[in-house]
């Protein structure tokens, strides 16, 4: 897997930046975070979105994934000479991770 471009990192930034002025009205208390993986323990799975919505208390927790529990919501942004099927794979592990927000 190739490194993202500096225009996927840009897209991933603003992205959090429109999400985290939203988010002290519609879900106080929840961020949009870029970095910290998402692991579901039952399934056996740890993904890396390019963003995800989760409890600001979370960024405290030892580790390097947050529990799939407490995700509101992901982002991955597509590159456009990316392979789509990886993130058809990435879509589809969402929702099996009970995060509906995609």
């Amino acid at each position: 897997m190739s490194c993202p471009s500096t225009r996927h990192h840009g897209t991933a930034h603003r992205i959090r930046e429109q999400l985290d002025a939203q988010l002290p009205t519609t879900r106080p208390g929840y961020v949009c975070a870029g970095g910290p993986g998402i692991k579901h323990p039952a399934l056996g799975r740890m993904r890396r979105p390019d963003a995800v919505v989760i409890p600001e208390h979370a960024l405290d927790e030892e580790g390097f994934a947050v529990d799939a529990a407490a995700v509101l919501g992901v982002i991955e942004i597509v590159p456009p000479s990316g392979p789509a099927n990886a993130h058809h794979e990435k879509l589809a592990e969402y929702p099996a991770m009970g995060i509906a927000h995609t």
